[in-house]
């Protein structure tokens, strides 16, 4: 492959990240992710995080493993397939590319010295400061381009509309307990129907459509993303990589091969 010595490390497996993921992938590079032990991702069908708790994982044409090591992880590497190792910081590993892909909307500890391309996603990051460029990841005219200065636009702590419907579409924990579902991801739901329930107190959906992402069963804490309903009631949907994430894969595509024609 043309891009085999170019390692990119992506720190987070969520849906969005897969999306990169995907993008570099099929492009030809090697890639390593880095994930919490207890990944955040709710859109668990269509994330390489998944891959942590259940040991592999399928998203199209992806295979996840979870690696135990960092020498693990560069060994299956080289397999072309997707290792995801459990690493909140940064470990020394030989990569060209970073792509902070956390979605923190904050610059947790990424700087611009972590590799020769550090890549921010979203929010939080400044091109030229702690990153090299950064990807628009806002629903509109301006999603997946490559920011060069600068950084990307505010977080507005809205979600993006999806079938006419945005802050309606999202559930956060109202309390913090024990998680658990009754429903699974790509089922289809009324408005007002049971989800499941945090130590006891249900979890209704706000409104119809079909259950496009659910958080791990676990402790939550109050205020967490736990849920997301998709007025657009395509069950199919729920399995594959989004438009979203592929254009926001795509520009750091981008910004990977101009740093490398450089």
């Amino acid at each position: 492959m043309l891009f085999s010595d170019h390692l990119a490390v992506v720190r987070g497996g969520g849906d969005l990240a897969t999306g990169v993921i995907y993008r570099l992938h099929q492009a030809g590079f090697p890639i390593i992710v880095l994930e919490l032990a207890l990944p955040l991702a709710i859109r668990r069908t269509v994330a390489v995080s998944s891959a942590v708790a259940t040991g592999t994982f399928r998203v199209e044409d992806l295979h996840a493993v979870r690696a135990e090591s960092v020498e693990e992880a560069v060994d299956v590497a080289r397999t072309w397939q997707i290792p995801v190792l459990v690493s909140p910081t940064m470990p020394a590993l030989p990569a060209a590319v970073v792509v902070d892909a956390r979605m923190a909307k904050r610059n947790i500890d990424t700087t611009i010295d972590d590799a020769p391309l550090v890549v921010g996603l979203g929010p939080g990051f400044s091109a030229g400061a702690d990153c090299h460029v950064v990807i628009e990841t806002m629903r509109g005219h301006r999603l997946g381009r490559v920011i060069r200065d600068g950084g990307a636009a505010t977080d507005t702590g809205v979600p993006g509309l999806i079938g006419g419907e945005a802050t309606s579409r999202v559930i956060r924990a109202a309390r913090a307990g024990s998680l658990s579902w009754l429903s699974s991801i790509g089922d289809s739901v009324a408005a007002g129907e049971k989800l499941g329930a945090i130590d006891g107190t249900a979890i209704e959906a706000p409104i119809g459509g079909v259950v496009r992402g659910l958080l791990a069963e676990g402790i939550v804490a109050p205020g967490l993303k736990i849920a997301d309903i998709d007025p657009r009631a395509d069950a199919d949907a729920c399995f594959e990589i989004s438009d979203k994430s592929l254009a926001v894969g795509g520009g750091a595509l981008e910004a990977v091969l101009a740093w490398l024609n450089t």
